[in-house]
């Protein structure tokens, strides 16, 4: 028990360093515009070229088998070294938009062997409490991806470049510290490559509703965390009385989501994993909905309270639906499933984000959030049509 106590932490903490990798170009996105003289449309290509890698990660990842079949532990680290390589890349003054893109759908390659390597690496030690377990995991993995965006609040002087180094040697502390963990009591190795792997998991009706639910839940989320930035720029716009400092408060929006993270897995404990989730899919979903209505009060703390708001309910179930994924998944498949799911559900923001990309110069982004609300719904009807069925865990 002591042990597993101890081995919790290091994850934790691993998960935070390396997934800082995540959001580093969008911490620096302005100064990377200005730097490389990109277009404004930089900021949803560049975040979508790192969920496209992501993806792409996932799904080979998937197709091998590679978190069932090798330690997770040296998987987890190498993805981690390499990420940091293709990281700090970025400040090569020889860069255009092309490089860029290639090295931020890199990074995005790699992060496929952090995030759901991490989620995998847990599920090995904790098979009882698990939903808290991801939910502490989950919430590294927001402060981590919200880490760039303080960083860059305080580095003017030092320059934005700086962001880039530190993400970096962060992302190989906490590939290193994670060779500290052995492989887990609860691992079940495969020992081949199973391509139909990918369709059996969808097979079983109780992944399928908690695995369309993650993905209602996908549409939203980064779509949410790209744009916080250009959600504070334009109530700035609209309201010149306020006075963000954007990089601190865009930490604060993403970042609290994080620490949320652990009460919502703790809740869920007690009134289980779905009913949690329906729950936060359902406040996110109406924060959607509402979202122009704030844009138009003149109330600066009061927009930003909404947004921290926001910030909470977009992400505390996110490790409620890896936990009925991981939980409803064949356990010689569930290092598979898990990243079959996240392959999907980071296609799906790779959407959102270049429709709402598509849609800034368009429409009043004012009302272009409320169409966030097309995932929590879909997600929701995914999860209520299977309620009567579905065992809640």
């Amino acid at each position: 028990m002591n042990h597993s106590k101890r081995i919790l932490p290091i994850i934790i903490f691993s998960q935070f360093c390396c997934t800082s990798l995540w959001f580093a170009g969008n911490g620096v996105m302005d100064d990377l515009i200005l730097s490389f003289q990109l277009q404004e449309s930089a900021l949803g290509h560049l975040t979508s070229a790192v969920q496209f890698g992501f993806i792409s990660g996932t799904f080979i990842f998937a197709l091998l088998s590679i978190a069932d079949r090798f330690s997770p532990s040296k998987v987890f680290f190498l993805s981690a070294a390499a990420g940091a390589i293709f990281n700090v890349a970025m400040v090569l003054e020889s860069n255009g938009f092309l490089s860029l893109l290639i090295f931020r759908f890199l990074t995005g390659f790699f992060l496929a062997g952090i995030y759901p390597i991490g989620m995998k690496i847990a599920a090995d030690y904790y098979e009882s409490g698990l939903g808290k377990s991801l939910s502490y995991l989950v919430g590294a993995l927001v402060l981590g991806s919200a880490f760039p965006h303080f960083l860059k609040g305080f580095t003017e002087e030092v320059g934005w470049e700086a962001v880039l180094y530190s993400t970096s040697v962060l992302s190989v502390f906490g590939g290193l510290l994670i060779l500290l963990v052995p492989n887990g009591p609860f691992r079940k190795a495969s020992q081949k490559i199973d391509l139909t792997a990918l369709f059996k998991v969808f097979k079983n009706g109780e992944f399928k509703a908690a695995a369309f639910g993650y993905f209602g839940h996908m549409w939203e989320l980064y779509a949410f965390w790209a744009f916080i930035p250009v959600m504070l720029a334009s109530y700035s716009s609209l309201h010149p009385d306020s006075n963000f400092n954007i990089p601190l408060l865009t930490f604060m929006i993403i970042g609290i989501g994080g620490l949320a993270c652990a009460p919502f897995g703790i809740m869920a404990q007690k009134i289980g994993n779905k009913k949690t989730a329906i729950f936060a899919l359902s406040l996110s979903g109406i924060c959607c909905l509402v979202s122009p209505l704030f844009f138009l009060i003149d109330s600066p703390t009061l927009f930003v309270g909404f947004l921290l708001f926001w910030g909470i309910v977009v992400i505390v179930d996110s490790p409620l639906f890896s936990t009925l994924v991981a939980k409803n998944a064949e356990p010689k498949l569930k290092g598979t499933a898990l990243t079959i799911v996240n392959c999907v559900g980071f296609s799906i923001t790779i959407v959102s984000i270049q429709l709402l990309t598509a849609l800034r110069d368009v429409i009043n982004p004012t009302f272009m959030f409320a169409l966030l609300a097309l995932g929590p719904a879909f997600g929701l009807m995914a999860l209520y049509r299977k309620n009567e069925k579905t065992t809640d865990i």
